[in-house]
């Protein structure tokens, strides 16, 4: 079952979201889905080989 977070951000960073939105036509809620991806994907790649 999916989880739900709620993420507070400054007005510059909405704007950015939302422009990010319209430019790929997504839903604001998809491009933070993607965005959160990408930084756990790039965590897991700058993660130490003993993990």
């Amino acid at each position: 079952m999916p989880t739900r977070f709620t993420i507070v951000c400054d007005d510059g960073r909405a704007r950015e979201i939302r422009r990010l939105a319209r430019k790929f036509d997504l839903t604001e809620e998809e491009v933070l889905r993607q965005l959160v991806e990408l930084g756990l994907e790039n965590l897991d790649e700058e993660a130490p080989a003993s993990r």
